[in-house]
């Protein structure tokens, strides 16, 4: 029996002219964490949505366990989860109030809701604002309400639409650490997210652009993807350093980060040198350059200004 939770194959969105999911084929296994990757108009919400039911694909298939998400929506409905970026809770009901509500909603039984109330509660540290109403919490605990509402009837597919954004770095741990726990109990979650780094978390990645698979992979697979080394300069002025840096031989790609650039370079053997007398030249103070590991975002910055040059050309 195949452990393939999630299966897509040649899905296509079009909104008048513009092409929102362009061909994209994936699947996710039970247990994983995939994370759908990509700037803004990638298409990531796109293809949440159809995969939750929500909305019709032109053309592809979407099976989730089995089950074509177009033609047997109730089916499935019991299946999965879907948290978009603006979750809909209740601010003027309790928390308890509104895990009973979605309770209420899925035709969870009362004793299985108990429960399972308890559980999310406990598991998201929330127990002890049990009685405090959804409009007085802080953004990072309404996503974690939001979280324990959309698990109330124990899916087997999590869809999370950005769940992060905009909350604090000690609430992020915390909704990963929900994320882990829920892979270990066997739940499929598919994230997009806007924290690269976030993506070094995930199981398999989905980098898309402009509603295209650019890769489909693991996050090691994806940095053996990018070609020479990554260089580390700080300075100052970081923006005169990258403007200095855009125009040199043998840059791939340049990336700020805050003081620190990350440069791609095609070999760092023989660009340092090179790299250190433009610098000079170009009157821009900067640190010693030195080669570090590639992260997720180096690779993905790379790839899709390879893939934008491309299309210029």
């Amino acid at each position: 029996m195949s452990d393939e939770i999630v299966q897509v194959d040649g899905l296509t969105k079009r909104f008048g002219e513009v092409v929102a999911v362009n061909n994209l084929s994936f699947n996710a296994r039970k247990g994983e964490i995939l994370g759908l990757v990509g700037p803004d108009g990638a298409g990531k919400t796109t293809a949440l949505r159809i995969l939750a039911g929500v909305l019709p694909a032109d053309a592809g298939a979407v099976l989730i366990t089995g089950q074509d998400v177009v033609r047997q929506p109730e089916v499935i409905k019991s299946r999965i989860s879907y948290m978009p970026q603006q979750f809909g809770l209740y601010e003027d009901l309790t928390v308890a109030e509104n895990i009973r509500f979605y309770a209420d909603i899925f035709e969870v039984s009362r004793t299985v809701r108990q429960q399972r109330e308890d559980q999310l509660l406990e598991a998201s540290g929330m127990s002890r604002f049990r009685d405090r109403l959804a409009g007085q919490l802080s953004g990072g605990m309404k996503r974690k309400l939001g979280i324990a509402c959309a698990l109330i009837h124990t899916p087997q597919l999590l869809l999370l639409d950005e769940p992060t954004t905009g909350v604090d770095p000690v609430s992020r741990r915390e909704l990963w650490s929900i994320l882990y726990s829920l892979v270990f109990e066997g739940v499929t979650v598919l994230v997009s997210t806007a924290y690269l780094d976030e993506a070094e978390r995930c199981h398999r990645l989905l980098l898309m652009h402009q509603g295209r698979r650019l890769f489909f992979g693991t996050p090691d697979e994806l940095k053996n993807m990018l070609p020479g080394a990554v260089l580390s300069i700080s300075s100052p002025d970081p923006q005169a350093l990258e403007t200095a840096v855009a125009g040199e031989q043998g840059v791939l790609s340049a990336t700020a980060m805050g003081d620190v650039l990350h440069v791609v370079v095609d070999d760092p053997d023989r660009r340092v040198a090179q790299l250190r007398a433009g610098l000079e030249h170009a009157g821009v103070p900067f640190g010693e350059p030195r080669r570090i590991p590639a992260s997720v975002e180096d690779v993905l910055v790379y790839v899709i200004s390879q893939q934008e040059t491309e299309q210029g050309s």
